[in-house]
């Protein structure tokens, strides 16, 4: 499922933006695009996104300006740098190598050149930051939840078709009963009370050719979960899964009164009924 969420804050000192994009996917991926003065939270804040969005590949884009004009946009530490340019130096004169290139080495070593965002790493500020994250989230999975909304309703009429293909289809079983007693009486009444049949096997091999025609069973099975499945759209939980296995079921006993039936105007019937099963295949694949 889809989603997009955007949170912004700002003061005299700071300015942060959070941007989560969400698109949907069986497992949960979390990209989180963070500021380098901050990877330390990436964790936390990749199970802030787990727990609010559940499912699918959701990227977080944080970006973190900082307003206060008091320091240069970039400043050397002193400390550092001295420190790194001595021991590169003890090094040089211990192997006797050139000394020439141990300014740039010097300043090029990690955390000497410092950008003012480098320095954002307080707790206020990581209070700030989580905050913003949190106001996206959420507004990603209220998108999410316009969109399933949405999705909803178009399961729901793909399922009134498949109900009404059910329906037709008991209408019409009642006929094909009929017309399968009838057929049956006239191939087998010239039979009966002659010597050369035995009623009793005769009688045997009727019912079991009957039960392998009679579809009640998986209308009321196809019946009942369809029910079931209305049932489960209605929870605010994950149910894309469970709904998937539902249909799942309503595709077995579809194919089963197809194939069981033997009637042509019943196999159309289950035919729209598979087509109808399909989108809702597809639809099942943007929902949690």
């Amino acid at each position: 499922m889809t989603g997009y969420g955007e949170a912004k804050y700002e003061d005299e000192r700071l300015r942060v933006s959070v941007e989560v994009k969400s698109i949907n996917a069986k497992y949960i991926d979390i990209n989180m695009r963070l500021p380098k003065a901050f990877s330390a939270k990436e964790i936390a804040w990749r199970n802030l996104a787990i727990a609010y969005l559940e499912r699918g590949t959701v990227t977080v884009s944080v970006t973190y300006e900082r307003k206060d004009t008091t320091l240069p946009p970039t400043y050397i530490d002193l400390t550092r740098f001295k420190h790194y340019y001595h021991d590169l130096q003890t090094l040089a004169e211990e192997v006797g190598a050139s000394s020439q290139a141990l300014f740039q080495l010097a300043m090029q070593a990690p955390e000497v050149v410092i950008k003012p965002s480098q320095e954002l790493n307080s707790e206020e500020s990581y209070q700030v930051l989580e905050k913003t994250i949190r106001a996206a989230l959420q507004q990603c999975d209220q998108s999410r939840q316009v969109e399933g909304a949405v999705l909803a309703n178009k399961l729901l009429s793909y399922l009134r078709i498949v109900r009404d293909g059910l329906k037709q289809i008991e209408e019409l079983d009642i006929s094909r009963k009929e017309a399968i007693k009838q057929k049956l009486q006239a191939r087998v009444m010239p039979w009966i009370g002659t010597k050369i049949i035995d009623e009793t096997r005769l009688e045997q091999e009727l019912i079991y050719y009957l039960e392998r025609l009679d579809t009640t069973e998986e209308q009321v099975r196809l019946a009942q979960h369809l029910s079931y499945f209305e049932e489960v759209m209605k929870t605010t939980q994950a149910v894309g899964k469970k709904l998937a296995f539902i249909v799942q079921e309503m595709g077995r006993e579809i194919n089963t009164i197809g194939s069981k039936a033997n009637d042509a105007a019943i196999q159309k019937e289950v035919i729209l009924m598979k087509d109808e099963l399909e989108r809702i295949k597809e639809q099942l694949q943007n929902i949690l």
